[in-house]
């Protein structure tokens, strides 16, 4: 039998952790690394090198002297499918945000262009940590011409959903938004607000928004935390998918 290269090696074992630890509650303890490589049937090191892995993705914590735990449950934000678009329920946890910006300011060139206004129009700049659950979840980066919600206040952004007071204090009816999703590291400033390391694995988000006729009505840039936030959608295929 061919024998498998190391990577391939930390691969198997990384799925087989992850059964083990699918059904388990957060905090339960692991088998020691000792009884999982005898267990399994492979080094040590291999062992090891696999849940450094779980552990830098915060699905393993390690805790001197004590053993090797699961990680927090992940919060869950699902994209359910519609005819041509996704439409975004509510994600899991009790959702309060914590204002930390809350000023106006001439758009810039590339916010003008973002929010389709001219570059001396005044835009709000909102800048919130979001807390699940009391937790840092994510650090929100909100611009909305400032024409349209003149009359906003920070208390407003506290909790609640943002869209729906948007609708019905001002009018402001969201109803599609262009988003993308990529993988980042935090920056200093970034992983102190989250409470992370420094370059922890996060999420960017970036949302347009608009209403129905058109109109760009917000954009924002989102950081949040890798190690416990997650996105599923589902697909749905017909016969000419690939």
């Amino acid at each position: 039998m061919q024998r498998l290269p190391a990577g391939l090696k930390r691969d198997r074992v990384r799925d087989v952790l992850l059964d083990l630890i699918a059904d388990k509650d957060p905090g339960t303890a692991i088998p020691s690394e000792r009884d999982l490589s005898r267990e399994l049937g492979v080094s040590r090191p291999t062992l090891r090198a696999a849940i450094d892995g779980l552990v830098r993705q915060g699905m393993l914590v390690r805790e001197h002297g004590r053993g090797t735990f699961t990680g927090r449950r992940k919060v869950t934000q699902p994209l359910a499918a519609g005819d041509d678009s996704f439409h975004a329920p509510a994600a899991e946890g009790n959702w309060l945000s914590r204002i930390l910006e809350f000023d106006s300011a001439p758009a810039t060139a590339r916010l003008a262009h973002r929010l389709q206004v001219s570059p001396a129009d005044p835009v709000l700049r909102v800048v919130r940590l979001r807390l699940v659950d009391d937790e840092p979840m994510a650090i929100e980066r909100i611009h909305l011409p400032h024409r349209l919600v003149e009359s906003l206040r920070p208390d407003d952004m506290v909790s609640g959903s943002f869209y729906r007071f948007l609708r019905t204090r001002f009018g402001i009816d969201v109803r599609r938004a262009t988003q993308s999703i990529e993988p980042t590291v935090t920056d200093e400033t970034e992983a102190e607000l989250l409470g992370v390391p420094q370059h922890a694995p996060a999420l960017l988000i970036e949302r347009t928004a608009r209403e129905a006729g058109g109109r760009v009505v917000e954009f924002t840039r989102s950081i949040y935390r890798g190690d416990r936030y997650r996105i599923t959608s589902e697909l749905h295929f017909d016969d000419t998918s690939g």
